[in-house]
């Protein structure tokens, strides 16, 4: 399995040092729609041509709370994908905006309450994920996981629920995104300690398994058939079982921290992006005769780039697309 370069798309500015800083929607069939980055309080937002050959600018200015433009830093962008609707989710210093899919619409702001916590300590939102089929989970900076009802359309969202689980900021959230194991748990959430939740949703979720932390950030984390992917500051890999949190496998993968993890539905390929200016694709599987979960597929070298952002461009994973700090232009690479 290689990969190979293909034409990159040029950013009206350069991509901003956070974890999972690329977002990518795919349509039904596999098709790419749009991609967005974050840099400061400004989204870089790309939406594919109708004729499949080029990109469409558009620079989303965070509007909180129907003030002016805001000041308050972005920290996340991603696309929700839910049964009824996809909404554009941004996360900030000040609040969780929820977009319509293209960001013509604010669809619901949500304030955090940044009176309640010291001066010392930063406020923010970060970790975005659809789960359930009409919930959008997301995390914030002193360790909650707020649970939004999202109603098929209209701008009624409420939080229908507040997970207290973890001590420390979260990084990342991510949903199942392949066919999870009976008892396997459907969204796992994962913090600046390296505590990671595997969590049942529903009506109201369950915590099945809180697998510890080792002394080191887990900055993303993935969700596929029932297996825990965790990428780690130390550049380790790490794949637990979801249902019962026990550890099936380490990988040291990168020579610096982990900023970025994607799943591709369909194949079960993971890709991770890092410091090290690496790019590696993997596989999983669940394979009882020798017991394997992850083998290495693939290396890419992003010269003198710190990837900060990574994301399969189809299910299949035949595609993939690299952010990197201080890069004006996403990478793109397609499989041999």
């Amino acid at each position: 399995m290689r990969y190979r370069k293909e034409q990159s798309i040029p950013l009206r500015s350069s991509s901003a040092a956070l974890y999972n800083n690329l977002s990518v929607l795919r349509l039904p069939g596999g098709r790419l729609a749009a991609l967005s980055a974050v840099h400061g309080p400004s989204l870089s937002l790309l939406s594919a041509a109708a004729d499949g050959l080029g990109f469409s600018h558009r620079q989303l200015q965070a509007k909180e709370g129907g003030m002016a433009v805001s000041t308050s830093l972005l920290t996340q962008a991603a696309w929700c994908v839910l049964p009824a609707r996809v909404l554009l989710v941004l996360t900030s210093q000040r609040g969780i905006q929820m977009y319509e899919s293209d960001g013509s619409i604010m669809v619901y702001w949500h304030a955090l309450d940044v009176a309640e916590h010291s001066p010392a300590r930063a406020v923010f939102a970060r970790g975005i994920a659809a789960a359930g089929g009409r919930f959008v989970c997301v995390g914030t900076s002193s360790g909650l996981v707020l649970v939004f009802d999202i109603p098929p359309k209209g701008t009624n969202v409420t939080v229908s629920e507040v997970l207290e689980q973890h001590r420390d900021a979260i990084t990342d959230i991510a949903a199942e995104l392949g066919q999870a194991p009976d008892g396997a748990g459907d969204l796992v959430s994962a913090d600046d300690a390296g505590t990671l939740c595997v969590w049942s949703t529903g009506e109201e979720f369950t915590l099945l398994s809180k697998i510890p932390a080792f002394g080191c950030s887990c900055s993303s984390v993935k969700l596929w058939n029932g297996i825990v992917a965790a990428g780690y500051g130390n550049g380790q890999i790490r794949l637990y079982e979801a249902a019962t949190g026990l550890l099936r496998a380490e990988v040291n993968a990168h020579a610096r921290w982990i900023y970025a993890l994607d799943v591709a539905p369909q194949t079960g390929k993971l890709l991770s992006g890092a410091e090290d200016s690496f790019v590696h694709v993997w596989k999983l599987s669940r394979n009882p005769d020798t017991g394997e979960v992850i083998e290495h597929c693939h290396a890419e070298c992003v010269t003198d780039t710190q990837v900060c952002g990574a994301r399969f461009c189809d299910p299949e994973g035949n595609s993939f697309a690299v952010t990197g700090y201080d890069l004006s232009e996403i990478f793109r690479y397609g499989r041999v």
